[in-house]
């Protein structure tokens, strides 16, 4: 008899579900993503990533669930960006001093003096950071992720969540990608092998802890 309330009829897709203490990840919401002329500029897809965001990020506070931000960050010579830097030449909008202040993020999604803010080199918000002895050590169980982008760092962070022992709920308004078929077709493999694809609202209403049968 399987006791996890997980769909299983199928080889790939079972749920995981929310577990009893969840956290809010927002992955690399930042400025280069929402800045015309940015290398990394998704255009009209960004705001409104942004604005799911920043009502993940309400919710979260209103309910005091612990909320853990990431940045990219790079010396101004690119020393500690390995192949990853090389591959995408792009990430140099990150690097200490480049123009634009391309690595900050809009102003409602500015992190409170109590939520961490975890700088990262590589795509993975686990790699390199102390996110999974954060979450550990805060007795968390599921992590609620969002930003960008989905085929990149949302997708590393989101398997490497699994992988750490964390059930990850990727929300799909709340991240973004190039274009809607990179988006849709990642958020398909996530939703099949590593993590629930939620919708917003399902997020928001498990946030603030109301009933989601209405």
């Amino acid at each position: 008899m399987d006791v996890s309330g997980a769909d299983v009829s199928g080889p790939f897709g079972a749920r995981l579900g929310w577990g009893r203490a969840p956290a809010l990840l927002l992955v690399d919401v930042v400025n280069a993503y929402v800045t015309p002329g940015s290398p990394l500029d998704l255009g009209a897809t960004g705001p409104p990533v942004v604005a799911a965001c920043a009502q993940l990020l309400e919710a979260a506070r209103g309910a005091c669930i612990p909320v853990v931000h990431t940045r990219v960050g790079y010396t101004a010579g690119m020393a500690d960006a390995g192949h990853f830097g090389r591959k995408v030449p792009a990430l140099a909008v990150f690097a200490a001093g480049a123009p634009g202040g391309l690595g900050g993020v809009p102003p409602e999604l500015e992190a409170r003096p109590d939520e961490p803010v975890l700088v990262k080199q590589h795509a993975s918000a686990f790699f390199g950071t102390s996110l999974a002895a954060t979450l550990t050590s805060l007795r968390v169980d599921t992590v609620v992720v969002a930003g960008f982008s989905t085929s990149g760092c949302v997708r590393a962070s989101a398997t490497d969540a699994v992988q750490h022992g964390f059930a990850p709920l990727v929300v799909r308004e709340a991240c973004g990608d190039r274009t809607a078929a990179l988006h849709e077709a990642n958020l398909h493999d996530l939703d099949a092998k590593y993590a629930d694809v939620v919708s917003l609202l399902d997020a928001l209403t498990h946030l603030r802890g109301e009933d989601p049968r209405g």
